[in-house]
């Protein structure tokens, strides 16, 4: 809204107004703005919730501080999905399809993961929203997006070509006509290119619109695999947000890159025209998990629940096929991914020895893998892996994993140039 107040402003000659045309100034206000809003808010929200006794409910796991944090405010999670949508609607281009994408993902899986907390506080089931309702939330959005990327026609990218001599690249260059495409980003390959119609080749005269159908597809699988990875990632205080953070701030690196024509020349990916605003929402996430951990760090004052939770991964996910870099999330979300694994690997170990043996065993003494450090090793607990004997503190906990993030960002980037 304030770019075309100011944007107004600046035809009219009102000095400092044309400020406002530049991505890194509204970027940095959207910084601001959302730590303020977040950091200011959020002690009014969280004693909103003690009032009306918006606690969480806790089950006894065994785990070290853990029913201390019992009646700890939940929800908080609109805390940031607030600090997020007011910068970006003050200082982001709203006509941007990309950001109009992102205001819808962020209220989407918002309002998804508000009624699955609204179940489990009010409505007393710590079950919360069946499984196969929130499967199907998550599933309707990242058909709406990736429908909206097929058939919007300002989804658009420029290609780029290594110009070679002597089999060394010389220069890169993009084609001059921007096309829709279904080519994506992937590392470790010579023009980081990889194009979804490749897996759909024995498609004939359809191999257009059946690589769309995989695009979507692509896109309603990580949708939901990253919302429920950043989701069993919210088990320690301060670890979604911060390891949320993180990604948030590899993401804006990438969307300004993929934007600016030198940049994208330099990393050897595609242009992509527009993609520029997504900075703009990408410091407003940054802005407002930051602020959140104000209140969320150890030990929490609030906990995001799957307000937060649903809403940080759907972002991540929907971010991340907007700039095409949908492929990198196994290597820049390794935290969630590495969090969803070890659940899977748990159960169906479980399930496979009770079957083979009569009984269960587990790999890990506990799962999600963050839980694993705060179990003592051989008390009581038949894992494969006991190691570490000794239970670690829940703050050293997340600050390792904030540390492993920061590394898996790095590389994230830096791939792109290990060809």
């Amino acid at each position: 809204m304030l770019y075309y107040l100011f944007n107004y402003l600046d035809q009219l000659d009102f000095p400092g107004a044309g400020m406002f045309k530049y991505v890194s100034f509204r970027s940095g206000l959207a910084v601001i703005f959302s730590l303020f809003i977040s950091t200011t808010i959020g002690r009014k929200i969280i004693d909103k919730l003690q009032r009306h006794q918006i606690g969480e409910t806790i089950r006894n796991l065994g785990l070290e501080g853990q029913m201390a944090k019992k009646g700890t405010p939940t929800m908080g999670g609109i805390i940031i999905i607030i600090a997020i949508l007011i910068p970006t609607l003050l200082c982001a281009r709203l006509n941007n399809v990309y950001v109009m994408l992102m205001l819808i993902t962020t209220v989407w899986l918002g309002g998804l993961g508000f009624a699955d907390d609204y179940i489990k506080v009010f409505k007393k089931d710590k079950e919360g929203m069946h499984g196969r309702f929130k499967i199907v939330g998550q599933v309707g959005l990242g058909l709406i997006v990736g429908l909206v990327l097929y058939l919007s026609p300002d989804v658009v990218i420029k290609e780029n070509m290594e110009v070679r001599h002597d089999n060394v690249i010389q220069e890169v260059r993009y084609h001059p006509v921007e096309t829709k495409s279904t080519k994506t980003t992937i590392p470790f390959v010579k023009n980081n290119n990889f194009d979804y119609a490749q897996l759909v080749s024995w498609a004939g005269k359809y191999k257009t619109e059946a690589a769309w159908l995989v695009f979507v597809l692509m896109t309603i699988f990580l949708v939901t695999a990253v919302s429920n990875g950043a989701n069993l990632t919210d088990g320690l205080d301060g670890l979604a947000a911060g390891t949320s953070a993180i990604i948030g701030v590899a993401l804006g690196i990438l969307a300004y890159m993929s934007a600016h024509f030198e940049f994208a020349s330099f990393l050897n990916i595609m242009f992509i025209p527009g993609a520029e605003e997504l900075v703009v929402f990408a410091s407003a996430f940054i802005g407002a998990t930051i602020g959140f951990l104000w209140y969320n760090s150890f030990p929490a004052q609030v906990f995001m629940g799957d307000t937060g939770s649903l809403t940080l991964g759907g972002i991540i996910a929907v971010f991340s096929i907007i700039i095409r870099k949908e492929l990198l999330i196994p290597i820049l979300c390794g935290i969630f991914f590495a969090e969803s694994l070890s659940v899977i690997i748990q159960v169906v170990y479980f399930k496979y020895t009770k079957r083979r043996y009569g009984e269960g065993r587990r790999v890990f003494k506990m799962t999600p893998l963050h839980h694993h450090f705060q179990k003592p090793g051989n008390a009581g607990i038949q894992a494969l892996i006991q190691k570490p004997f000794n239970v670690i503190p829940e703050s050293k906990i997340v600050v390792r994993f904030w540390l492993i993030g920061i590394i898996l960002a790095v590389i994230t980037i830096v791939t792109l140039k290990m060809r």
